[in-house]
C-alpha cells in the first residue's frame, strides 16, 4: 500500500530554494526549526542530520565546514537564514561562485543518472508513482510535497 501523499509540512521550502545563493540551506535550516518545534513527522526527526552519511543535510554540512549539531545550536537561537549563513561561513568555509555553482548542479541533479537513481525510483514506488514521474531527489521532493 503506498505512503500518504503528499506530505505537506507547512513552514518547509523546497530544496531548490536558495539562501545567498545556496541550494538546500534555507530547507535544512527549516528542517532544524520544525524539528525543534516538533513539526516535522515522527519519521522524519530520526532521519536529520548529518550522521546519515550521504544525507543532504550531511552534505550540506562538508559543503560549508561545519558541524551538524553546532548549525542546529545556532539555529535555535534565532537569526535570519542569511545571518545562519554568515555564521556558517564564519566557523566553517565560505565557498566561491564557482563551487556554489557546482554544488546547486550537483544537488539539484542528484538521482539523475547516478548512484541515487534507484532511490528515486523506489521513493516514487512508496507513494503509488511511476517510476519515471521525476528524475532527481529534489524533484521528488517537490512531487511528494505538493510542489509539481
Amino acid at each position: 500500500m503506498p505512503k500518504p501523499y503528499p506530505t505537506i509540512i507547512p513552514g518547509l521550502r523546497s530544496p531548490y530554494d536558495q539562501v545567498g545563493g545556496i541550494v538546500y540551506f534555507g530547507r535544512m535550516l527549516d528542517k532544524i526549526r520544525l524539528n525543534a518545534e516538533r513539526k516535522l513527522p515522527e519519521e522524519w526527526s530520526a532521519m536529520v542530520g548529518s550522521e546519515h552519511a550521504g544525507s543532504f543535510d550531511s552534505r550540506c554540512c562538508h559543503f560549508l565546514g561545519v558541524d551538524y549539531d553546532s548549525i542546529v545550536a545556532e539555529t535555535i537561537k534565532g537569526g535570519s537564514d542569511e545571518e545562519l549563513l554568515a555564521w556558517a561561513f564564519g566557523k566553517g568555509r565560505k565557498p566561491d561562485r564557482e563551487d556554489i555553482e557546482v554544488w546547486n548542479g550537483f544537488m539539484a541533479k542528484r538521482g539523475w543518472k547516478d548512484a541515487a537513481s534507484q532511490r528515486v525510483k523506489e521513493r516514487l514506488k512508496e507513494i503509488g508513482l511511476e517510476p519515471d514521474t521525476v528524475r532527481t531527489m529534489f524533484g521528488f521532493i517537490d512531487l511528494d510535497e505538493g510542489r509539481r
